[in-house]
């Protein structure tokens, strides 16, 4: 079971960036997928999520409005979109697949079962 984020980079705010979630080793669509973050000194953080279906997804308040997930079952990839960037998107962004389905917040890191490898984000003022 392999996932494997990339698209991170540099940017201004303001500016936007796609990340993709490239999986492999597992059905796609019999997991939720999460995206996380990770910034210098604090806890690792759901952003979004994906249910296994991609029919329901979910977002963390800070994000709303400006990031959206979106999965290609058939290309066993999922992809956030984010725009409208600002400084405190700035970290190492994850993505990792899980059973527990979304319910309202997106699950928390210790529920998935598989990650990846983060790819930094970082948005200059």
């Amino acid at each position: 079971v392999q996932l494997q984020a990339f698209g991170g980079g540099l940017v201004q705010a303001g500016g936007s960036l796609t990340l993709s979630c490239a999986v492999s080793g597992f059905t796609l669509n019999s997991y939720t997928i999460g995206w996380f973050r990770q910034a210098p000194g604090k806890e690792r953080e759901g952003v979004s999520c994906t249910n296994s279906r991609g029919g329901t997804t979910s977002y963390i308040d800070s994000v709303k409005g400006r990031f959206t997930v979106s999965r290609d079952n058939a290309k066993n990839t999922v992809y956030l979109q984010m725009t409208s960037l600002k400084p405190e998107d700035t970290a190492v962004y994850f993505c990792a697949a899980g059973k527990r389905r979304v319910a309202g917040a997106c699950p928390r890191p210790g529920d998935m079962d598989y990650w990846g490898a983060g790819t930094q984000v970082t948005v200059s003022s």
